[in-house]
């Protein structure tokens, strides 16, 4: 018991020199999981496929098309590429009109004020999403020129856990990957962090206790306890 009481302790003073902070969205900054459930249940229903919160798991950190071909694994028949195509492009329609709903007030106090703080400290800081619609989000929750880059699904061919959007961002801010660290709540973002060569913090999610974070934050404001 002494022995893991003083492994525990010894982690919450671990502290990590970095010179700037790469968030990923969803999950991390706010959480749109709700819109993305209701907006592929929406298209299932339409194909009369089964879809639920077990399978809605699966599709945590998956790129659009993938998701859709999770989704598609129960269909009935084969889909071409154009159909395809397609049935991502009604899904993001829907999910774009659920995103219009949200507000300033779908910011939670802890992530802007964490967020003040840092910049004060010193750090760079950025987005780094699979998401194609980060820009709208970040609008929508008045943080649209807020962080000092933004990588998204538009800036990249590949998805979590390549590394590919995270090593965008640090392109972005000018930051060697080394000096950057990524905070995320799905193991496949972990992942990429690692494979970017940068330092893995795991909020929520499958991210926590995955095996490959460096350290697991115990809330979003324990930024603020783990950075030099």
């Amino acid at each position: 018991m002494s022995g893991r009481k003083s492994i525990r302790e010894g982690l919450r003073c671990m502290k990590f020199k970095v010179k700037a902070v790469i968030f990923d969205l969803d999950g991390v900054i706010c959480s749109t999981d709700k819109f993305h459930y209701q907006a592929w249940k929406s298209l299932a229903d339409d194909l009369g496929i089964l879809f639920n919160e077990e399978i809605n798991h699966r599709l945590r950190g998956v790129s659009r098309m993938d998701s859709l071909n999770i989704i598609l694994e129960r269909a009935d028949r084969e889909y071409t590429l154009e159909e395809k195509t397609r049935l991502a492009e009604e899904k993001n329609r829907i999910y774009r009109q659920l995103l219009e709903t949200m507000t300033r007030a779908d910011l939670s106090e802890e992530v802007w004020t964490t967020l003040q703080k840092l910049r004060e400290k010193g750090y760079q800081l950025a987005i780094g999403s699979s998401s194609k619609n980060a820009k709208l989000i970040l609008e929508r929750l008045e943080l649209g020129s807020f962080f000092d880059a933004v990588a998204d699904g538009t800036d990249i061919m590949q998805s979590k856990p390549a590394p590919e959007v995270f090593l965008c961002a640090a392109k972005k801010l000018g930051v060697e990957p080394e000096k950057c660290a990524v905070i995320e709540d799905a193991k496949v973002g972990i992942e990429a962090a690692k494979a970017g060569g940068m330092t893995a913090l795991a909020l929520f999610g499958d991210a926590r206790g995955c095996g490959m974070e460096d350290y697991d934050l115990r809330s979003f404001a324990d930024l603020l306890n783990v950075m030099e």
